[in-house]
C-alpha cells in the first residue's frame, strides 16, 4: 500500500478526531454530509380544525409500500422530522382506521432536495381540505433567529401576531403562512390579537435557531405552538412539538438513514462522553 495514501488517511482520521474533541458540533457535520449523501427531511402535520383524525402515509414514488404510516393523527399534531433520501415522494391522508388500500381522502407529491427540510400539512376547513407543502428554513443570518407563523385557527379567521415590537403577521388569514423573518435572539413577548382581545406570553429564541409559530383553536381559546425548525444554522432539524402520533410503521429498506444516525450518535457518545439533546419547547397562549 502506498505510504502517502496511508499517511493521508491517518492524518484525516486524526483531524476528524481532533475536531470532535474540540467541540465542533456533530450535527453540523451531519448537515454538511447530507448534501453529498442525498438526505433531506420531512415532517407531517394535521392543521385543519374541523377535520377528524386521519392516518397519514408517506410513499416513495418507486415503491407502493408505505415508508411511514402515522395512525390517528389529530388536529394540532406535528410530527418530528424524518430523514429520507432525496427524491420524489407522495403523502396520502385516509380516515383514521381506514384500510391502507382504500382511496385516500387527500394526496399530494413532494420533491425532497438534499440538505433541505419540508413540512406537509393538512390545512383549511374540512370542506376545502388541502395538503400544503412548506419549505422549511434551516439557516439564519449570523447572530439572528428566524420566525414564521401558520394561521390554523378557524374560530378566528384573521389574527395579528407580534414578537416584541416586531410584527410577524399583521392580518394573517385562516389557512395561510407568513414568511420567515429575522429577529433579535433572546426572550420576547408574543402577542396574539384576534376579535378585539389580546393575549401575551413569552418565547425564548436563541441565536441561530429557526421557529414556526402555529396558531390553533384550543378548548377555551387560541393556542400558539412554538416549533423549532432548526436548532442552529447548518444543523439538521431535530423534530416537531412534543405531541406524538399514534404510531409509526417500520421503515422500508429504502430508508436506512435513521438507523445510521443512531449508530453515529452512539459512536460520538463514546468519544465525547455525552451528547446533548435539545427538546422543542411548546408555548401556549390562551385568549
Amino acid at each position: 500500500m502506498n505510504f502517502w495514501s496511508v499517511s493521508t488517511r491517518r492524518l484525516l482520521m486524526l483531524l476528524a478526531a481532533s475536531a470532535l474533541l474540540l467541540g465542533i458540533p456533530a450535527a453540523a457535520t451531519a448537515f454538511a454530509s447530507s448534501a453529498t449523501t442525498g438526505t433531506g427531511w420531512i415532517r407531517l402535520a394535521h392543521l385543519s380544525p374541523n377535520t377528524p383524525a386521519v392516518d397519514v402515509y408517506l410513499y416513495s414514488f418507486d415503491n407502493s409500500k408505505a415508508m411511514i404510516v402515522l395512525h390517528h393523527v389529530a388536529y394540532g399534531t406535528v410530527s418530528p422530522y424524518e430523514s429520507v433520501q432525496a427524491g420524489d415522494y407522495s403523502v396520502a391522508m385516509r380516515a383514521a382506521g381506514a384500510s391502507a388500500t382504500s382511496q385516500p381522502v387527500l394526496s399530494t407529491s413532494v420533491t425532497i432536495a438534499a440538505g433541505q427540510a419540508y413540512t406537509v400539512a393538512g390545512m383549511g376547513p374540512e370542506s376545502g381540505l388541502r395538503l400544503q407543502v412548506l419549505d422549511d428554513k434551516l439557516t439564519t443570518a449570523p447572530g439572528q433567529a428566524e420566525v414564521r407563523v401558520i394561521q390554523a385557527s378557524l374560530k378566528q379567521q384573521e389574527v395579528k401576531v407580534t414578537l416584541g415590537s416586531t410584527v410577524l403577521a399583521g392580518s394573517l388569514k385562516f389557512g395561510t403562512v407568513s414568511d420567515y423573518q429575522p429577529v433579535s435572539p433572546g426572550t420576547h413577548t408574543v402577542t396574539v390579537s384576534a376579535g378585539g382581545t389580546d393575549a401575551n406570553s413569552s418565547v425564548t429564541l436563541p441565536a441561530g435557531t429557526v421557529h414556526t409559530l402555529v396558531v390553533l383553536d384550543g378548548a377555551s381559546g387560541l393556542e400558539i405552538v412554538n416549533l423549532e425548525d432548526a436548532s442552529g444554522s447548518g444543523k439538521p432539524p431535530l423534530g416537531g412539538v412534543q405531541t406524538g402520533f399514534g404510531g409509526t410503521a417500520p421503515h422500508g429498506p429504502g430508508s436506512p438513514v435513521p438507523w445510521l444516525v443512531a449508530i453515529g450518535a452512539g459512536s460520538l457518545l463514546a468519544l465525547t462522553g455525552g451528547l446533548r439533546l435539545r427538546r422543542n419547547r411548546q408555548l401556549t397562549v390562551r385568549i
